[in-house]
Order: C-alpha cells, then structure tokens, then sequence
C-alpha cells in the first residue's frame, strides 16, 4: 500500500523545516529506513528515513523549500499502484507508469511545463504545503501560521487567515478554527493582539560598523533561531533559579568502580550519572516534568530527559527518552551515539524529539556555575557546573573533597521556590547516595 511521506514533527516547538537535498530520486527503490532526505532546522541537518519500502512515486517539494510539519513531501508505492487518491495534483514530479526511463523523463518535462502553464494562466500558486517567504521575512505566507489544510479552506472561502484565531501548537491555524470562523468574530486590531501575545521578538538593532579592521560574519540559521528562541523564553518565560552544592565524592567514586568492569563502548561519564540522577528525582516532582502551553498545562508520564550538546554555530537537545528506566551502560551508550551525530550534524529524527525537562551541562569548561534558560514549552532546565576539589568543614575540620554546583531555572508559571528548593534537595540526596541509580 502507497505511504504518504510527510514533514516530521522533530521537537515540541518545529513548525517548519527546510528539505535541502533529497538523497534518493524518483523512481528509485526504497527500502524501510532508508534515507530519504535531509531536512535542517533550527537544531541540525536531520535525515528522515523511509517507513515504508517501495518505488519513490512522487516527491511534493522541491530542495530548498521551507515547509510545514505534516505537509506532504513525498508518496512512496508500487510501481504500478494507482495512487491518483492521494493529493497528488500538489506534486512537483510523478513517475509515470510502464514508461522507459527515457519515456519517463521525457513526459516529465512535458508534464511539469504543462502545469507551470496552467498555473500561470490561471494564478501562482505553491504546492500545497510548501512556505512562501513573506514581506515581513519570517518565512511565513502573510506571516502566518496554518496548516496546508486551512489555507486553501480559507482561500475557497475567501477568508483572510490573519483575522482567524489559530488553536493548534503555538498558535497554528488548523482546520477546526477555518470551519468555525465568524467575520463578525475577527480582531479589530490584530497587530494589538499579536503584540499582546508572546511570539517572535525582534532585538533593537544597531548601526554596524563598517572599516579595514572588522569583518562581517553571516549569522547562521540555526545562530538566529536560538537566538530568537532564547530571547522570547528570557523574556516572556518567568524564570526562577535555585542552587545547590553537592558532594559528587561517592559517586565519582561509583563511576571509577563501575568502568572497571564495562566495555570502553559502555564506560560511564559523569553526565550520564546526572542525568539518570534528574529522571529519577523528577518521578517525585511530576509537576517539573510538565509542559505550559498559554491556556493549560501537559503532564509528561515519560520521563525524556533533553542533554545540550554545543556544536559549532549553535546548540542542540539530543534525547535520552525513558531515562529513569534504563541502566547506566545503555544510556552511556545510546548518549555517545546521539552526541556523536549531533557534532557531525547527522543526527535522526528521534534523537531529537521528545524531551520533557533539559539538563545542560558546562562541567568539562571548568565552570563553577551558571543560570541556563528554559527551552518552551519545558517548565525548567537543570544548569551543571564542573566538580571540583575545594576546601570543606567536615566534623569540625578542614579537609578536602570534591563538589559540584547545580542550579534549576524554573518557570514560575508551572511551580514555586519552594518546589524548586525540594527538587535540588532531593537531586542532591541522590547524587550523594548513588546506589538507588544503580538499583
């Protein structure tokens, strides 16, 4: 049966993406996981894989088009399977049925001038799904978001997207909100309510300097999205932070007895150690494992822990999902290889969906402490400095031992100080009776 590809959801905040390079062509086989494309967001190049084995048919968009998450890319079937059911008028390229590969290319050719034609008669217009950048450059059509959907609904209806409240994730126009559109209902001053509403946020700009002794760095997509993304959490998202010191002695002490005995492959790092640590505390601090999302919050039962991982121009939350569950040579494991791909910027799509609280840890820079910033729809972020051999009191006398600093950044919407101050107490009972990990 012919399989619809679409735009993956890669992350809780992905509206779009960019598709740069399609790795198989039409009429080539598939099989199930291969590469299809490679599609790059705000995180990384990511390559999406076939979950279907066949002939690619059809392909939705072109390369280098911005498109939406659920938009069609591309079909993928039998050779000779009917698939005139499923919205393919939107395809950019179709390969025909029993032609040669010379016949095919031919009535391609033919086939696509022909409808480059008849949408120039009739008027422009993108394949269903596809993004057209805007005049406001937010690479949004009219700066707004919706589904392919409840564009064209809206466009047979000679409705104006902008003056529609959307209901979808962050504010995306669906379907349902189309159908129920009342003219009489439409803002009378939409760019009051848009500014009333967290969203994009532009920084005062400066006057560049210009001379021999500068020179002019372009600013990489993915430096503007978390730039973007950081300053709409720093500023919209009421953040609260609390810091704890702790004893990583015993299980410092637990890692050098445990890597005796592992594989190289399965050797434990200190991170990992962090981070079944906070999956396990946050099975007593549910409400730190939610999500805010305006209107209501989401309560996660998994618990998928997000570790940042700095690559070059940028930042990245790969995803160690169920982390409380599983032991720590698998996460060892599963942690190196996501780590792996992120700095390579190969990474998959489930290395990077899902998490549900983030830990980012600076202890390998040698940093005593800092404050990290929530990424939304998250409710809070652990922030983990380096362990470090300092003078402590202990019984009355000075002696030496090995402490770490730790701060969770909160968001006062979704908890309190007082649950903040219970979370590092608990986290730090934890790291400092490391057994319960293991066990």
């Amino acid at each position: 049966m012919a399989e619809l590809v679409t735009m993956p959801k890669l992350g809780f905040d992905m509206q779009e993406g960019t598709l740069i390079r399609w790795v198989k062509q039409i009429g080539d086989q598939v099989n199930e996981g291969d590469v299809l494309a490679e599609i790059e967001t705000d995180k990384a190049t990511v390559e999406v894989e076939a979950y279907a084995s066949g002939i690619l048919r059809k392909t939705f968009v072109k390369e280098d088009t911005v498109v939406e998450v659920g938009a069609p890319i591309a079909i993928i079937g039998g050779a000779d399977e009917d698939i005139s059911n499923m919205d393919t008028e939107t395809a950019e390229e179709e390969l025909p049925k029993a032609e040669s590969s010379a016949e095919a290319a031919d009535g391609q050719e033919k086939e696509v001038a022909t409808k480059t034609a008849e949408k120039t008669e009739v008027k422009s217009e993108a394949p269903r799904g596809t993004i057209q950048p805007s005049a406001n450059g937010d690479g949004l059509p009219d700066g707004v978001k919706a589904s392919p959907v409840a564009r064209r609904m809206a466009a047979d209806q000679g409705i104006k997207l902008e003056q529609v409240k959307g209901s979808g994730p962050g504010g995306r126009i669906v379907k349902r909100d189309v159908e129920g559109f009342s003219p009489d209902e439409a803002p009378a001053a939409p760019a009051a309510v848009a500014a009333a509403k967290p969203g994009k946020v532009s920084a005062p700009t400066h006057k560049a300097p210009t001379g021999a002794d500068i020179e002019e760095l372009e600013l990489s997509r993915m430096r503007q999205l978390v730039g973007e993304r950081t300053q709409e959490s720093f500023m919209f998202v009421p953040h609260f932070y609390v810091t704890s010191e702790i004893d990583m002695g015993p299980a410092l002490k637990l890692r050098k007895d445990l890597n005796a005995q592992l594989s190289d492959e399965e050797k434990i790092t200190v991170n990992d150690i962090i981070i079944k640590a906070v999956a396990i505390t946050l099975r007593d601090f549910p409400n730190l494992n939610t999500h805010f999302y305006g209107d209501k919050l989401v309560r996660h039962k998994k618990i998928n822990i997000g570790i940042a991982v700095a690559v070059e121009n940028g930042l990245i939350n790969v995803v160690a999902p169920n982390a409380d569950k599983r032991s720590l040579s698998d996460l060892s494991v599963s942690n190196k290889a996501m780590i792996a791909r992120a700095r390579e910027g190969r990474i998959k799509p489930d290395d990077v969906e899902g998490a549900t609280f983030t830990v980012s840890n600076l202890g390998a820079f040698d940093v005593e402490h800092f404050l990290a910033i929530i990424n939304p729809p998250e409710s809070a972020i652990l922030a983990v400095g380096s362990a470090q051999e300092v003078p402590v009191v202990k019984d009355g006398e000075i002696t030496i031992g090995v402490r770490m600093k730790a701060t969770i950044s909160v968001d006062h919407r979704v908890s309190d100080g007082a649950e903040g101050a219970q979370f590092m107490k608990r986290l730090k009972e934890v790291l400092e009776n490391p057994m319960r990990i293991v066990v």
